[in-house]
């Protein structure tokens, strides 16, 4: 019989939905929270659970019988799996990649010398064009969901490519797989400013393409349980006048409206370029043909005017901030700061292949980092404002999570622990702690906890932020089925685990539960 609802033990640290003071603050819990089988769902948690008995009364109070036990008696049954406590485990929500390039991962790590546009024209162009094959397509993307999925990711925003085969297949790939994703065929139709054999035939097909794979992923996926598609106008040089205004429009024509997604103000030379085109400011050309919407992610930012965070503000427009890729080309350093004083949504994107590592992780580290540089712009930053324009770990974590949650307006589904919330979880593992590991111990974890930190989880937090990778990802959890576990050796260690909790381990749950009944 399939566990009515699954019990998650140990530690659960997310970021509530709003902060109390200046600056967001991690919420830890140790205890008991249960997941119903049917809908992937939170539907409670009791934070009083701290010890084995303190759980076996859980267990007996809702009337529950552990999967395995041999007396269920028709009691509703529930799988039991635990954090670690010896291995320095915890519970962390998914994340959430508000922009990346999922054909770009070939070429990750490749950029050279090369700022955005050269860069664009020697590495991007090339591999994008290679997806006319299906069979690369399917290859690279499944590889990608992989990799994000190893990460953590939970739920990603995809460009793809301007195939209409290949952009399927991704969207297809994604729904088998389990990761949520919003899925964009790239949109580029100006003659002057793409390559010739590799661009929409015009703006009419620019638009009507989109057609097919809305189709597409609306058949596969018709509630947008897992995949939903999103409208991707390249960006402004790419793209004529025509087809960004046809583009909008298709956006409106379903209900809710489609989701959308470009870059905006990524480089100066860009910056430049678009305002020579345009006559007006990047924002502007943007809201003049109606690609500004509450539904649209804008990605980088970097450059953004006053008056144009004003504009985006307005259409309650969000940013995707993408600290990795803006470092690695040279573009700048983004003002996620002043943006959130405008009242902007923000999240993270790795922006791949712009930003070297497929790794929310790796841009939350990145995001402290911008902060703290940007003060070094303007002389006039003192060093009071360069302390308020700082993020904390707790700040950049907000934005991997309910950040990028409220990006992809999926704000009440993913990003936290709240009831009714979807179980989009990581198990992450840092490992026993250095002074209490067995002799013997080949642990690959590249955090090291010492027993002087071993009971203070907001230390523990940040050494996992700023000294964490895919190695600490034990298994990811979307919609509330398991969707990664790390490498087959560790696979058996968790099966192990849950057995350990459900059968002989936590004084043998199960056994406490026969035994009892068997005293009454």
């Amino acid at each position: 019989m399939t566990p009515k609802y699954t019990l998650y033990i140990g530690t659960f640290v997310h970021l509530p939905r709003e902060k109390t003071g200046e600056r967001h603050e991690l919420a830890i819990h140790r205890g008991a929270l249960w997941v119903s089988a049917a809908d992937g769902r939170i539907k409670g948690f009791d934070w009083s659970i701290s010890n084995d008995g303190d759980l076996q009364d859980l267990i007996e109070r809702h009337g529950w019988a552990t999967e395995g036990s041999n007396w269920a008696g028709g009691r509703p049954r529930v799988k039991v799996v635990r954090a670690r406590e010896e291995n320095n485990e915890f519970f962390f929500p998914g994340f959430i990649d508000t922009h990346i390039h999922a054909p770009q991962y070939p070429n990750a790590g490749l950029f050279g010398i090369l700022t955005l546009l050269d860069w664009l024209k020697k590495y991007t162009f090339p591999v994008e064009k290679s997806f006319h094959d299906t069979r690369q397509a399917h290859t690279v993307y499944n590889r990608i969901i992989t990799r994000t999925l190893a990460n953590g990711t939970t739920c990603a925003s995809y460009f793809a490519t301007i195939h209409v085969p290949a952009t399927n297949i991704l969207a297809t790939l994604c729904k088998q797989r389990g990761q949520r994703a919003l899925i964009g065929r790239v949109c580029m139709d100006r003659v002057e400013t793409t390559p010739p054999d590799y661009r929409d035939p015009s703006p009419q097909e620019s638009i009507s393409l989109n057609y097919d794979v809305i189709n597409h992923v609306k058949t596969i996926d018709p509630h947008g349980t897992y995949v939903k598609p999103i409208i991707t106008p390249r960006f402004a040089l790419a793209c004529t006048e025509p087809a960004m205004r046809g583009l909008a429009a298709l956006a409106q024509e379903y209900k809710p409206p489609l989701h959308i997604q470009t870059h905006i103000s990524e480089n100066k030379n860009e910056v430049c370029e678009v305002e020579c085109m345009y006559k007006m400011k990047y924002a502007e050309v943007y809201e003049h043909f109606g690609l500004l919407t509450p539904r649209t992610i804008l990605a980088h930012a970097v450059h953004l005017s006053e008056q144009e965070r004003r504009i985006i503000s307005g259409h309650r427009s969000k940013i995707s901030h993408c600290p990795a890729s803006n470092s690695a080309l040279g573009s700048g350093l983004c003002p996620v700061r002043y943006l959130l004083d405008d009242d902007i949504t923000v999240g993270l994107g790795t922006d791949v292949s712009g930003g070297y590592d497929a790794s929310i992780l790796e841009n939350v580290r990145e995001a402290c980092l911008v902060s703290r540089l940007y003060r070094h712009t303007d002389p006039e930053i003192d060093d009071k404002e360069a302390r308020r324009i700082m993020l904390s770990v707790a700040d950049a974590l907000y934005l991997a999570t309910r950040g990028g949650a409220a990006v992809v307006d999926m704000a009440d589904e993913i990003g936290g622990f709240d009831r009714d919330m979807s179980w989009d979880a990581q198990l992450i593992s840092l490992g026993p702690t250095v002074e209490k590991r067995p002799k013997r111990w080949t642990d690959d974890s590249p955090v090291d906890i010492f027993e002087k930190e071993e009971k203070n989880w907001p230390e523990k937090i940040e050494k996992w932020v700023w000294n964490g990778d895919d190695r600490n990802v034990s298994a990811v959890w979307v919609h509330g089925k398991l969707v990664h576990r790390r490498g087959d050796e560790h696979g058996k260690c968790c099966r192990h685990g849950w057995k350990w909790v459900w059968g002989a381990g936590l004084a043998g749950v199960g056994a406490l539960f026969v035994l009892r009944r068997m005293r009454s």
